[in-house]
């Protein structure tokens, strides 16, 4: 058990029966009264979150997920499948992807991290960069030297679209960091 100003994004506590991961953190002292935790919530079953706030010294149960490295195996509507390196597979429902399912295509050979509550699959993780494959974007504008130009591009076997640098052109393979969902480089 921790204290509720010992919590720390990432964490992951049990709130009203269900388990909530820590997503930000706000402490407020103030001179007399105890210190106001803030916390926002979201929680691992369902696609909900919240925010609220406990006294310094409330206590909360920290859970312990289970992690495994997995590769993507295929979609199964509405279970995407995974599975770990001793071909044990994995269903975690499309809801529970998040914004993981845009990076997701077939014969990806990037490892992502499956979470675990209680033997359940409820999450992925991908890695922070992935490699992907400019299917299409406009050719480079002729003269346009002015700063950092940025044109669309479509990524082979999805539906996503980056922002690309104006000289990456169709067939290159890019760099795109998974938390934000921008283009970093050329590989």
């Amino acid at each position: 058990m921790k204290t509720a100003h010992e919590i720390r994004p990432g964490n992951v506590i049990m709130f009203n029966g269900s388990p909530w991961v820590v997503q930000k953190t706000e402490t407020t002292r103030s001179g007399r009264n105890a210190a106001i935790v803030k916390l926002k919530l979201k929680n691992l079953l369902i696609e909900s979150s919240t925010e609220t706030t406990f006294k310094g010294e409330d206590k909360m149960d920290v859970i312990v997920l289970e992690r495994l490295d997995c590769t993507y195996s295929y979609y199964a509507d509405p279970m995407y499948v995974f599975m770990d390196a001793e071909y044990n597979q994995y269903d975690v429902e499309a809801d529970n992807m998040g914004d993981a399912a845009k990076y997701i295509v077939d014969g990806m050979e990037e490892q992502c991290q499956v979470t675990f509550y209680e033997g359940k699959a409820i999450s992925v993780e991908l890695p922070t960069t992935i490699v992907r494959e400019v299917g299409y974007t406009e050719p480079a504008a002729r003269g346009d030297t002015s700063g950092k130009v940025m044109k669309p591009a479509k990524i082979v076997g999805s539906d996503l679209e980056v922002m690309v640098a104006d000289f990456v052109k169709e067939g290159d393979k890019i760099e795109i960091d998974t938390r934000t969902g921008e283009f970093k480089k050329r590989v």
